[in-house]
């Protein structure tokens, strides 16, 4: 119990390293009126199955099941679509892992985010497919969040689009934790394009 309990502390939107300041090129679409409140669970949807958040989960699974740090982290950093990714993904794991060493105590190295999750519930008696449910979990509800601050749509709304996701996330993550590294990627195009465009967006709310 007390693991499990970490583990949701540690994944939790509360948990403060940033993530409310990223929308992964979601403001772009939002701004440009591509995606709207009627059209935003099918892009949630998709960048969750065949974008960077199953591709995070594999890495997470990876850094979990004691692979090496330094190789995962290359891997994921040189995979980045662009500069705003890379920022995402290292500001979110310096946060996560300064956090990590103030509770434990213990000298944590500079990961990027999924490494630094993986290697921080390496010792946690909890499933590998629990922890990367709950991590997919946060980039879902990160972006529904998102969307929530620039669409007209309440909270009742948003909170039953990410129920609705509940048996998708579940899907992902049972098929991230048997991944096998070489069989890695992710085929976002639109969402890779938003990200890139939304770095000359003149008025932004969101840093990515």
């Amino acid at each position: 119990m007390d693991d499990r309990l970490r583990l949701v502390q540690m994944l939790s939107p509360a948990f403060p390293i940033g993530g409310f300041a990223y929308s992964q090129g979601l403001e772009q679409v939002m701004a440009t009126g591509q995606v709207t409140a009627d059209n935003l669970e099918d892009w949630v949807c998709d960048v969750l199955e065949f974008g960077t958040p199953q591709m995070d989960a594999v890495i997470v699974a990876q850094a979990h099941a004691a692979g090496d740090p330094d190789q995962l982290s290359d891997l994921i950093r040189a995979m980045a679509s662009c500069a705003e990714r890379e920022i995402e993904l290292m500001e979110q794991g310096r946060a996560f892992c300064a956090l990590v060493a103030g509770i434990t105590g213990e000298t944590v190295s500079v990961r990027p985010y999924p490494v630094a999750v993986g290697l921080a519930t390496r010792g946690l008696a909890v499933p590998v497919e629990e922890v990367l449910a709950l991590f997919l979990h946060g980039a879902a509800a990160q972006m529904i969040s998102a969307a929530t601050r620039f669409l007209p749509m309440g909270q009742t709304r948003a909170q039953a689009m990410l129920a609705r996701l509940s048996s998708r996330i579940g899907a992902i993550a049972q098929r991230a934790a048997v991944m096998p590294l070489e069989d890695i990627s992710s085929f976002t195009p639109g969402a890779d394009m938003a990200a890139m465009r939304h770095e000359t967006l003149e008025v932004r709310i969101f840093r990515t």
